[in-house]
C-alpha cells in the first residue's frame, strides 16, 4: 500500500471516473479513535452536479470507498 500524506492531498482536484471535474478537496472526515477514513469533503466546481450527500456548507461528501486513484488529481466513482 502506498502512503500519501494528508498535507499532499489538500487542494487536489477531484475528478469523476467519467472525466468530469467535481471540485477541489476541502477536507477528509475520519474516526479519531480508529483512524478509519469516512468521506472526502469536496468544494464543488461551479455548474457541476453529482449524486453525493451534501453537508450544511454545500460540500459534497464522497465516500472513501468511491476513491479509485490518487495521483495528480483524485479520481472517484460517480
Amino acid at each position: 500500500m502506498v502512503e500519501i500524506l494528508a498535507e499532499n492531498l489538500s487542494g487536489k482536484r477531484v475528478m469523476g471516473d467519467d472525466g468530469a471535474e467535481i471540485g477541489e478537496l476541502y477536507n477528509i472526515t475520519m474516526d479519531l479513535k480508529t483512524g478509519e477514513l469516512y468521506d472526502l469533503v469536496v468544494d464543488p466546481s461551479e455548474n457541476v452536479s453529482a449524486d453525493f450527500d451534501v453537508d450544511e456548507r454545500g460540500h459534497y461528501l464522497v465516500p472513501i470507498s468511491n476513491v479509485q486513484a490518487v495521483k495528480d488529481h483524485i479520481v472517484v466513482r460517480r
